[in-house]
Formats: C-alpha cells, sequence, structure tokens
C-alpha cells in the first residue's frame, strides 16, 4: 500500500495579472527568467530566480532573529524531519494561546493551521500571531520546532519578536509559510529541508507531511 503525502509547500512563481507569491511588505519580490531558451538555439532550457530568503515556505535560521545565531547552512537537520502534530487553530483569535487550544498535545513538531484556505494570490496581514507564552509551553514538552501557516508566528508590526525571542532561547526551529488546506488534524510525519544557504537568515523549504503507518 502507498504512503500518502500532502505537499505543504507554497509554489514559487513571479507576480502576474492573476496574482503572484505574496511577500512581506517590502521584501523582495519573487522573479523567474528564461536566461537559455531551447526555442532560440541553445540545447538546454536554464533559468534565473530573484528573491528573499524568506520567500514561500521556509525556515528561519537563528541568525534571522539572533545576531549571533546560526546560518541556515548550520543548522541540524534533525528537528525538519520526524513525528509532527497539525493542530487546527481556526476559530482563535487575537492569537494562539494553550488557553484556547485545550486539545493541543505534546509533540517534538507542532504545525499550526489558522488559514480556511491559503491566501496564495494576496498579502494578508491579519494572520494569527503564536503567543510567546505558547511557545514556552510547547518547550517545556519538548517541542523542537513550531510550524505556522502564516508569514511568521509574530505580528507583522512586531517589534519585540516575542515568539521568535522564546525559540531562540530554547534553541527552537521555525518553519513559515506553509499550505494546511487539505491536512486533517492529527499526527504526520514531517520533512521539510531548508536550503544549505552559507550565511543565509532563512532556507527555503520543500516541505511534506507523510502519514504515519
Amino acid at each position: 500500500m502507498s504512503t500518502r503525502i500532502w505537499d505543504i509547500s507554497q509554489t514559487l512563481r513571479p507576480t502576474n495579472e492573476q496574482g503572484g507569491l505574496p511577500v512581506w511588505p517590502g521584501d523582495t519580490a519573487f522573479a523567474f527568467e528564461r536566461t537559455w531558451r531551447m526555442d532560440e538555439g541553445s540545447p538546454v532550457n536554464v533559468g534565473r530566480m530573484t528573491m528573499s530568503t524568506h520567500s514561500g515556505t521556509h525556515a528561519d535560521a537563528p541568525l534571522h532573529y539572533d545576531a549571533e545565531g546560526l546560518d541556515a547552512a548550520s543548522m541540524d537537520l534533525a528537528p525538519f524531519i520526524g513525528e509532527c502534530l497539525v493542530v487546527d487553530a481556526r476559530g482563535v483569535s487575537g492569537e494562539i494561546d494553550v488557553a484556547d487550544l485545550p486539545h493541543l498535545d505534546s509533540a517534538d513538531r507542532v504545525l499550526f493551521r489558522q488559514w480556511d484556505a491559503f491566501p496564495h494570490e494576496e498579502w494578508r496581514s491579519d494572520w494569527l500571531p503564536i503567543a510567546s507564552e505558547t511557545v514556552e509551553w510547547l518547550a517545556l514538552q519538548g517541542a523542537k520546532l513550531v510550524g505556522t501557516d502564516a508569514p511568521s508566528v509574530d505580528p507583522q508590526d512586531s517589534k519585540t519578536m516575542d515568539a521568535h525571542r522564546a525559540v531562540a532561547k530554547h534553541d527552537m526551529r521555525i518553519l513559515e509559510g506553509l499550505v494546511l488546506d487539505d491536512v486533517p488534524e492529527g499526527r504526520y510525519e514531517l520533512i521539510a529541508l531548508p536550503l544549505k544557504v552559507g550565511g543565509g537568515d532563512a532556507g527555503l523549504c520543500r516541505a511534506i507531511l507523510r502519514e504515519l503507518p
């Protein structure tokens, strides 16, 4: 019997009349162009991309929120592979707090869904941040990674970055920009390997969930 796989990654694509990859306001928009073309006589097609390190689905490196933190190339991959818990946080208001989620079980990795449908064609700033107390609670339960389908674990206008700081305090890892629309709440195997970018403050991921035996 084949094992079901859910692709929980955004598609990297440039902006067009239908929209485009949502990017943080003021950050680098994703762009792609064909530099060598078979239809122009080249034996191969080759393209060039310009993007932010936080484009689409990505893992924050500690360097993103800690000047002395590890870069994307230096992160241990173990937190990004293994059993995880997907939590449906739709219906929560304000921020994702432990008190709002009485069904929240402990797990090594916890992914929060808060969109009914991921906003693939527009930037939205009204996401649910994750309370720093929730990160603290997860860390006490042994969690090594927290993920979200939002662009950040903190609010867009945050200057204190409380959730990121709680993650740094406990040496956890962060996944952002996941697409969890078709994923039922429950336990899965997560595989989300960040690109090995030397000096990178984040690594783009092709993230998947695989059903457990």
